[in-house]
């Protein structure tokens, strides 16, 4: 799964202030009213009067830095599935309207092995899984994959990717038998 996103504005969406070296900037993936993806960044200050569009489909929160010069800024635009789960997975900024998400994530990168399940925490109420790239532990909360879980993943993937399309079958041939 991959998104092409602008990256990180340098003004907030809400009062149009540029953003400073060590704000707190609140960047939530939505689906505008013409239909596009896209990334809305506010001042957590002002996310209280941000007006979200009809479907917000994940919200996170960074600290702003300036990009350095050396920095690719191209390779930032890819929005893959596994910097979607690293950005999501964040400890310091939990945010339990991305749990569905992040564990569809954290399922689809476990299958393509980006992610290795290291077993739940004591209590059993979370799930480790370590990157393989960069060996960082992540704690995700552990879930109930039923049927339910994903029809409710699928309804939202579809709202961002659009519905999965319809795999076409051959119309039956009719058997003529002998004449």
């Amino acid at each position: 799964m991959e998104l092409t996103l602008h990256p990180m504005a340098k003004t907030c969406l809400v009062s149009g202030r540029a953003f400073a070296e060590g704000d707190r900037v609140v960047s939530h993936l939505v689906r505008d009213t013409n239909g596009e993806i896209a990334r809305h960044d506010v001042l957590a200050a002002e996310d209280a009067a941000y007006a979200k569009p009809l479907f917000v489909f994940c919200s996170w929160s960074v600290i702003f830095k300036h990009r350095g010069m050396e920095e690719n800024a191209g390779r930032a635009l890819k929005l893959t599935a596994e910097n979607l789960f690293v950005t999501l997975a964040d400890p310091a900024e939990p945010n339990p309207a991305n749990t569905p998400l992040l564990q569809f994530l954290a399922l689809m990168l476990e299958r393509k092995k980006l992610l290795r399940s290291r077993g739940r925490t004591s209590d059993g109420e979370r799930q480790i899984l370590e990157h393989a790239k960069t060996h960082q532990l992540y704690e995700i909360p552990a879930g109930i994959l039923d049927d339910a879980f994903f029809v409710k993943i699928q309804s939202q993937l579809d709202l961002l990717l659009g519905p999965a399309k319809a795999s076409v079958t051959p119309a039956p041939v009719p058997v003529v038998g002998p004449a």
